[in-house]
């Protein structure tokens, strides 16, 4: 199994590519389900949830091929052709498949619509708290779907098409409200979404169905509106970049007091945690209309609390590396995880570091030291594993990071983008 080895001390420079975003590409993927016609996806990320999400749908019937000559970007991989003309009858995907990333619950949805029924594992994926499906379950009940709980599968079927109904999600969740726009776009009638998801992977979802057809309106505010339509066509979309990794170079370059020029990202992707970095110490100047400048604009980090909301609220997804950042904050701060629970699970392995936390419940009170030492540890889901990594580059010696398959399910070549940053890091197999 592969593990990184980084010796830390080293001042980040240089450039990054942000990919595109693995949130917003994965339910992306699955809305090919949606039309017996052609899908194109372009700046697709390589990540490991990229390939387990191709290997699902290739299991229902979908047929996957890539376009090496991409005009707009043209490297192999980048952009990927998605066909589900043949799309299976009797769709299942089997839980050797779906125990692997809780995104294949995006399914359900656009078989339902297309197909009529699905059967799908229950899902798997990191283990940060149970994310109960039951928000997707209720809204697919709503538009007329009748579910079943049978041996560990979903077992949901519709009789003639889905209908379109108000949608009033109890809690604010993204995938919830991603299931629903799928289905709700070949549904008869009007949908209504109210206490949607605002995030701008949302706002990517819609831009891409409207794009194949679909009649999409509010996306990006709490309530949506989908008029349903009969058929939808081909389209092409290029996904949006992905937010998360170009926050977690920014910290990288705060956290080192170095500089970073982040490529093919625009500003407005990263407007829900702006402000807490500039609070922290750290900068972001847009200096064309795809790069961004990060650099340290204070002498030492400060402290900042944080508390994790939906969006436009500081990100879950941000609050790993947020708190490595204020392992070394002049001064203490205050995590407070409002997502889910089981995400402090990087508490224990910083604190193997030298950092200097106490967690009580889903908050954290994190007291910056003057230094961390490297130490072996062990990443327990993706972004606590990019935590460690961060954390690592400003540690005293040498840091193992064990079980880096959680990286390499949400990262693309996160070690060699460093390493190019000026990173002193090595890939032990």
């Amino acid at each position: 199994m592969k593990k990184l080895l980084i010796r830390g001390g080293k001042k980040l420079e240089g450039e990054v590519a942000i990919a595109g975003a693995k949130n917003a590409a994965l339910p992306l993927m699955v809305a090919s389900i949606l039309t017996d016609e052609k899908l194109t996806l372009t700046n697709v990320p390589h990540v490991a949830d990229i390939a387990t999400m191709a290997n699902l749908l290739e299991n229902l019937g979908v047929t996957i091929t890539f376009d090496g000559n991409d005009p707009d970007l043209g490297w192999q991989g980048r952009a990927i052709i998605f066909d589900a003309g043949k799309i299976s009858s009797d769709p299942i995907a089997p839980y050797d498949l779906v125990r692997k990333m809780r995104a294949s619950i995006f399914a359900l949805g656009p078989l339902l619509a297309r197909c009529g029924k699905a059967k799908i594992s229950l899902p798997g994926g990191c283990a940060i708290g149970t994310r109960p499906v039951d928000l997707h379950l209720k809204a697919m009940e709503k538009l007329g779907a009748k579910i079943e709980l049978k041996g560990g599968y979903i077992e949901a079927h519709v009789e003639g098409k889905l209908r379109g109904a108000e949608i009033i999600f109890e809690k604010v969740s993204v995938g919830a409200t991603e299931s629903a726009m799928m289905a709700a776009s070949l549904a008869r009638g009007k949908t209504t979404i109210i206490n949607a998801a605002c995030e701008p992977e949302i706002i990517d979802l819609a831009k891409c169905l409207n794009a194949m057809g679909a009649k999409i309106t509010g996306a990006g505010t709490p309530q949506i509106s989908i008029e349903g339509v009969e058929k939808l066509h081909a389209a092409r979309h290029k996904i949006i970049a992905d937010r998360i990794e170009a926050g977690t170079y920014a910290i990288a370059a705060g956290i080192t007091d170095g500089r970073i020029i982040l490529r093919d990202v625009e500003m407005w992707v990263m407007s829900s945690f702006k402000q807490e970095l500039y609070d922290a110490g750290i900068a972001l100047n847009q200096i064309s209309a795809n790069a961004i400048e990060v650099k340290r604009i204070s002498k030492n980090i400060r402290p900042v609390s944080i508390t994790t909301n939906p969006f436009p609220g500081f990100p879950t997804d941000m609050q790993a590396q947020f708190m490595a950042l204020m392992t070394i904050a002049n001064g203490a701060s205050t995590i407070e995880e409002t997502i889910f629970e089981n995400r402090f699970m990087h508490v224990m392995e910083l604190q193997r570091m030298g950092a200097n936390i106490e967690s009580h419940g889903n908050i954290a009170v994190v007291k910056g030291v003057e230094k961390l030492t490297g130490a072996e540890v062990m990443a327990t889901d993706l972004r606590a594993s990019v935590c460690l990594v961060l954390a690592a580059l400003i540690a005293e010696g040498e840091t193992i990071i064990n079980r880096l398959y959680h990286l390499e399910r949400g990262y693309e070549r996160l070690a060699e983008k460093l390493i190019a940053c000026g990173a002193d890091i090595k890939i032990l197999y």
